[in-house]
């Protein structure tokens, strides 16, 4: 009978998880305001319109991957692979810089002040509690997670790339929808540097890849400040062992 060494344990047996309740409270109401501000502009506005919004999707992104994060934060199990991690983070940022930076602003040109998921009656203060949910308290509240609760140097420029594919498979769900759709339907294309019944084609693919460059830079740009931004303390018994790891 072979008797198993200290080195054949698992981690877990080694090292005992070190629960992080402070991160997942934090990650927990970050969760609750994504799934709020969701809440809202599915009840106030139509519910399908709402879900082609790419604000929409990545927030429903945000309120499962950070409810997970909390759990696994507050029971202390192993935390989420950066792909996942980072790629909802990267996708959130989108989410914020482009409605501050283009649509709230009117002189991107791609303005929709006034406008967005839902109808008229979205358009209220209800809608304004949403809009500051999902554009800028889930985008602060993910870049502050990432920031002072995760362990830096776990992203890779590879994952850059994969992350790409979701703002990709939206485009084409954007287009194909709109093609879709008849001509004149209310938000036919849900974002104006998407219309092509103002662009045409050529110029809705000329748009798609300045912004397509633009968001593998921020990747780029996530993944070179996440190898030399400082680590949080670390927490938990001085048991010898480094516990990085755990901290994410």
């Amino acid at each position: 009978m072979i008797t198993p060494t200290p080195w054949d344990a698992p981690t877990e047996a080694v090292v005992p998880p070190v629960r992080r309740p402070v991160a997942g409270v934090f990650r927990a109401l970050i969760a609750l305001a994504a799934a709020t501000g969701i809440t809202i502009d599915l009840c106030v506005g139509n519910p399908l319109r709402a879900l082609s919004y790419f604000t929409i999707q990545s927030n429903v992104l945000v309120a499962v991957v950070f409810a997970l994060a909390a759990r696994q934060a507050w029971q202390g199990r192993r935390p989420l692979p950066p792909l996942v991690t980072g790629g909802t983070l990267l996708f959130i940022l989108i989410t914020g810089l482009v409605y501050h930076l283009i649509l709230a602003n009117d002189a991107s040109g791609f303005s929709m002040t006034g406008d967005g998921p839902g109808d008229a009656a979205a358009r209220s203060a209800w809608h304004s509690v949403s809009n500051t949910l999902l554009h800028t308290v889930t985008p602060i509240g993910a870049a502050l997670n990432w920031l002072l609760l995760t362990t830096p140097g776990t992203f890779r420029l590879r994952d850059a790339a994969r992350w790409m594919l979701y703002p990709l498979a939206y485009l084409v769900f954007a287009l194909i929808r709109g093609a879709l759709m008849a001509p004149g339907s209310v938000a036919r294309y849900p974002y104006p540097f998407l219309d092509v019944d103002t662009h045409g084609y050529p110029g809705v693919l000329a748009n798609a890849v300045f912004f397509g460059l633009a968001f593998y830079a921020l990747a780029a740009l996530l993944v070179g400040l996440d190898r030399i931004r400082p680590a949080p303390p670390p927490r938990g018994p001085k048991t010898g062992f480094r516990l990085r790891a755990l901290v994410r």
